[in-house]
């Protein structure tokens, strides 16, 4: 294995030994082994102080720069979608926009659906506009077997605009089920 000597400032290359003798080398100075690259030939190792490494390690993972583009979300549409259903998947694609997420909208068709693929992509078009305010096309729609697929990615945080909902607007499987306890109301009143 090359082993590397990492103690002060510098780091210096101690040169290529077998394992028993790294070890002695550790110990000598008080100091750990580890291993940095065991998919190198030979393997990497380095003599330092263990808590310190793990310590620095941490350290520059959690300054490294977050991932873009957060989760990727689906929506999925058929061409005959009715309106309601249109304006909640719609609502629902913005929300996850509005969060960070990426989303993939996919519009599947049936049977003899396949025979009109033309309005599938106006449909993803339509989807397309609705979403312009908040978010950027990674992949325009194309078709693929029995599906038409899109991807959209969230603009910059200071440019999304909501077009579909506001925050204090609920949707229906949102709402909280308040009609039992109005019930139970009703029937203390009539007695």
């Amino acid at each position: 294995m090359r082993v590397i000597y990492a103690g002060g400032k510098e780091e210096k290359q101690l040169g290529v030994m077998n394992t028993r003798d790294a070890l002695e080398a550790a110990k000598s100075r008080g100091l750990d082994l580890v291993e940095v690259a065991e998919n190198a030939r030979p393997p990497v190792c380095k003599i330092v102080d263990y808590g310190k490494y793990k310590y620095d390690k941490a350290k520059q993972k959690k300054e490294a720069p977050k991932q873009k583009g957060g989760k990727l979300k689906e929506v999925k549409f058929r061409v005959g979608v009715a309106d309601n259903d249109y304006r909640i998947k719609i609502t629902r694609a913005e929300d996850f926009l509005m969060e960070g997420n990426k989303v993939r909208v996919q519009l599947m068709f049936r049977g003899r659906q396949m025979a009109h693929t033309d309005l599938g992509f106006v449909l993803m078009k339509k989807v397309q506009d609705d979403l312009e305010g908040c978010s950027q096309t990674d992949f325009q729609p194309r078709l693929s077997g029995r599906n038409i697929g899109m991807q959209l990615s969230p603009l910059p945080e200071q440019q999304r605009k909501r077009h579909w909902r506001t925050d204090d607007e609920v949707l229906p499987d949102e709402e909280e089920d308040d009609h039992e306890e109005d019930e139970d109301d009703q029937d203390d009143q009539e007695t």
